[in-house]
């Protein structure tokens, strides 16, 4: 079920297009996907991945805090987000993303805390480009890399090549909290 947050976060995907005066076919080919599927992310109808709302910003020069929240960003000395703060996105009832960095003008590094809860359903793999820190605060995980599974407990790290095709599902039937750091 896709809530009211993706719906907003597809209108502001329309309004940057129509403010960049390019069409659907341009938006989809400067972004690398299909122009079926950026015309599903417009209907707000289907999951708008984080990652994407991260490209956009570093291909057309934005904060992704802009599409994810509709604020401009403002901070360019320090930005501090604190115990329980930050933009919170909930991608799908198992995903559940906190940008650390929102409100800091530029920033090079996209830092969220992402909760996954325990679910049955396949992994959702996904690529972007860049590369990925995770580092787990809170349960264990398993993460699939390019049709590689590894297990990360609590405590432990990995950094990997995020152009791979990747996801991650809570282990032990409780949820999984990490940090994610998109570079």
């Amino acid at each position: 079920m896709i809530n009211q947050q993706i719906k907003e976060i597809a209108q502001r995907l329309i309004g940057l297009r129509d403010a960049l005066d390019i069409s659907t076919a341009e938006m989809a080919a400067k972004t690398g996907i299909s122009e079926q599927q950026y015309k599903e992310y417009e209907t707000g109808n289907v999951d708008i991945p984080m990652n994407f709302l991260c490209s956009v910003g570093q291909i057309f020069g934005m904060d992704a805090a802009v599409l994810i929240n509709g604020d401009e960003t403002h901070a360019q000395t320090f930005f501090v987000t604190r115990k329980g703060d930050g933009i919170t996105v909930e991608r799908s009832k198992v995903y559940k993303y906190r940008d650390l960095a929102g409100g800091f003008k530029g920033a090079k590094a996209t830092p969220f805390l992402v909760t996954v809860d325990p679910s049955n359903e396949p992994i959702h793999l996904n690529t972007h480009p860049g590369q990925e820190f995770n580092l787990v605060e809170h349960g264990r995980m398993m993460l699939s890399i390019d049709g590689k599974e590894v297990i990360l407990n609590e405590g432990d790290s990995i950094y990997f090549d995020a152009t791979k095709p990747h996801g991650m599902k809570a282990l032990d039937g409780e949820k999984a909290r990490f940090l994610a750091i998109i570079l």
